[in-house]
C-alpha cells in the first residue's frame, strides 16, 4: 500500500505520534529521557516546530506542536532520531531501528479539539496505570502546563495563553480541565484520528482542509467532541 502524503495548514497546530519498533522501550532510564528531551529542544529550534504539550511514555512519544513549514515535523523526528538512536545503540549495545516506521499525526482545528488534544496527550501515563495524577509523571508537559514550572521545550500556543490573564491563572484554568474525565467517545475520537490523519475538527474545518490540499484526507469520523461528565479527577483513586 503507498505511504499517504503528508499533509499541513500554515498555524494549524498537529498531534503527532511515534512508537518503538515492535513496541519494545526507547527509554530504559532517566538519562535516556533527559538526552531525548535536550535533542527535542535543539530539533525544535533548528527546524521550527513550536512544542506545546508532549509526553515521553516508555515506549512511545506524544506531540502536540504548530509546525512553521510543511516539513518541519518531518525535520524535528528526523533530527531527534539522528542523534538519539546512535545513543541509545551505543550505550546499550544494541543495533538497528528504534523506532515503527514514520510517525503518525492529525491536523486539529478549533480551540475545544486543541485543548482536548493536550489533556490526553497528558494523561497517558495515568490511562496506563503509571500515576493516579499527572503530575506525578515527570516525563511530560503538565507540569509546565498547569502548574507553571519552568520548561525551556515549551511554547504557549494563543488558545493556552488565552486561558487567563496571567501565568498563574491560565495554569489554573488549564488544571481545572483536567476535572473532567474525557468521555470514550473523546478518546476514540483522537485515537482514530491520529493514526489515520484525519483532520480532527468539524465538517466545515475538514472540508477546509480537503479544498487546501485537494484531495480527500483520513477516514475516520470526526464530530463535535462529547461533553465530558463532570466527576472526580483524571487519575483520582476510584
Amino acid at each position: 500500500m503507498p505511504r499517504k502524503p503528508r499533509f499541513y495548514l500554515p498555524g494549524s497546530p498537529v498531534h503527532a505520534f511515534q512508537r518503538g519498533h515492535n513496541k519494545e522501550p526507547v527509554f530504559f532510564d532517566d538519562e535516556d529521557y533527559l538526552v531525548y528531551l535536550r535533542y527535542l529542544k535543539a530539533s525544535a529550534d533548528e527546524f521550527g516546530c513550536a512544542i506545546h504539550a508532549y509526553v515521553l511514555m516508555t515506549n512511545h512519544v506524544h506531540f502536540l506542536l504548530t509546525p512553521e513549514a510543511a516539513n518541519s515535523i518531518s525535520l524535528l523526528f528526523q533530527g531527534v532520531g539522528r542523534h538519539y538512536v546512535p545513543y541509545i545503540n551505543k550505550r546499550y549495545g544494541r543495533r538497528g531501528s528504534l523506532w515503527e516506521g514514520r510517525y503518525k499525526s492529525c491536523v486539529i482545528g478549533s480551540e475545544s479539539y486543541f485543548l482536548a488534544c493536550m489533556r490526553y496527550i497528558e494523561c497517558n501515563p495515568v490511562r496506563a496505570g503509571m500515576v493516579k495524577y499527572p503530575a506525578e509523571y515527570r516525563w511530560s508537559s503538565y507540569a509546565a502546563n498547569a502548574l507553571g514550572v519552568d520548561n525551556a521545550v515549551l511554547k504557549a500556543h494563543v488558545i493556552y495563553t488565552s486561558l487567563g490573564d496571567s501565568t498563574t491563572l491560565g495554569s489554573s484554568h488549564y488544571r481545572a480541565l483536567f476535572g473532567d474525565v474525557p468521555t470514550e467517545v473523546e478518546l476514540d475520537m483522537i485515537r482514530s484520528s491520529l493514526h489515520s490523519g484525519t483532520p480532527i475538527g468539524n465538517d466545515k474545518f475538514k472540508a477546509q482542509v480537503e479544498l487546501a490540499v485537494g484531495r480527500k484526507v483520513g477516514w475516520a469520523k470526526v464530530g463535535r467532541p462529547k461533553k465530558s461528565q463532570k466527576s472526580r479527577g483524571v487519575g483520582q483513586p476510584a
